[in-house]
């Protein structure tokens, strides 16, 4: 069982090595990697231990301490992955205290002891990995939530091995002999589960950012023209039914082809971010906001009437245009047109949007940075 958890880690350290080889590695990857090596080289030290290559005073202290190391940073992956990066001011201590208390375990020379120490410490740090797999539990996949599950029950089994070793008699039906055996399986278990389920876990994550990158603007992290017509779909259905009335509001900046001209590309991309934050402090958390082309926006107001919708872009055009925004060349002052209407029972996308273009053309036409409904003629009767 040493051997094949040698081989299993070493086999690891080549997939992880050549997975992503042409890109750089994010930095959970990289500590991954590491623990692997680090595990890998403690199995066949703890291996050729058994074989006698490798003298006892060398092999047991070392090869534990390594696996300690390996098993800590793996768990130490998962936190980083997970968005903890101050996880090394509380691991680091703490693993360097377990590698103390197992020292002074081989020293005294208690047999018992050790494994207590060692069971424990082992079960304590992919206990750690389970608990950084399980921030998020919410909104988790299946597949989080399994490994989530599966490892915490290899984790107690590992660790109970070492408390079971302070009764010689067993504890009841389950004999020491069985635990020992329960908690080699659970070793070689948590490095194939650990193994390919990072890398499951990693291209399920990417798999996640793409689908999110089709839908969002990578610029203003707000929906893009796809992403918002797909959160606006349920909200046209439900204006075929009695209710309160959804509103539609576009949003066009003033003359905002002048900054590009006059301070550059990366000052308008700053100010278009800018913007985007100063609008959302003015939004409630079910409104929705979108870029639609260009500088041209779109705001979705569920439960919001005419009158109602009119002070949220009055609110919003008075915040863009009440002070100079700061980018890294200048302080820019920014207007914006907004057009107002409500989205009606018989609406199509093409007729909503045609309703609240020429709103926004309204506005444009008076003389921008102004708020404007349809005409009369296009108002609902």
């Amino acid at each position: 069982m040493v051997l094949a958890l040698a081989l299993g880690n070493v086999t690891l350290c080549a997939v992880l090595f050549f997975f992503e080889y042409d890109s750089s590695k994010s930095p959970s990857l990289s500590i991954w990697t590491i623990s692997k090596q680090c595990q890998a080289a403690a199995w066949l030290l703890l291996y050729f231990r058994g074989n006698g290559l490798v003298p006892d005073p060398i092999s047991i202290p070392a090869g534990s301490a390594v696996l300690f190391v390996g098993v800590a940073l793996e768990s130490g992956a998962l936190w980083e992955g997970a968005g903890h990066a101050g996880w090394r001011r509380i691991t680091y201590p703490l693993l360097g205290l377990a590698i103390a208390a197992f020292l002074a375990c081989y020293v005294i020379d208690e047999v018992g002891l050790r494994v207590v120490a060692a069971a424990l410490i082992l079960g304590a740090c992919y206990l750690s990995g389970a608990a950084a797999l399980a921030t998020g539990w919410r909104g988790a996949t299946m597949l989080r939530r399994f490994l989530v599950v599966a490892s915490t029950v290899l984790a107690l089994l590992v660790a109970a091995r070492g408390l079971l070793v302070l009764m010689p008699g067993g504890w009841g039906w389950l004999s020491n002999g069985m635990l020992q055996s329960l908690s080699s399986g659970a070793f070689y278990l948590l490095m194939l589960m650990g193994g390919f389920g990072y890398l499951l876990l990693a291209r399920e994550q990417q798999q996640q950012e793409l689908a999110r990158q089709a839908l969002v603007d990578p610029l203003t992290d707000v929906p893009n023209r796809r992403g918002f017509f797909d959160k606006l779909a349920p909200w046209m259905a439900l204006a075929r039914r009695p209710g309160p009335p959804t509103a539609l509001v576009l949003i066009d900046l003033d003359r905002f082809k002048r900054v590009n001209d006059s301070y550059g590309h990366p000052a308008g991309d700053a100010l278009l971010r800018q913007v985007i934050d100063v609008c959302k402090k003015q939004l409630r958390d079910s409104d929705q906001l979108g870029r639609l082309v260009g500088v041209e926006f779109a705001l979705l107001l569920p439960r919001t009437g005419p009158a109602e919708a009119l002070l949220v872009a009055e609110r919003m055009r008075a915040a863009i245009a009440g002070g100079a925004i700061k980018t890294e060349r200048a302080m820019i002052s920014m207007t914006a047109s907004f057009g107002v209407t409500t989205i009606r029972a018989e609406d199509s996308t093409v007729s909503l949007f045609k309703r609240a273009d020429q709103a926004l053309q309204k506005a444009k036409q008076g003389g921008r940075n102004r708020v404007a409904e349809p005409d009369l003629e296009e108002a609902p009767a």
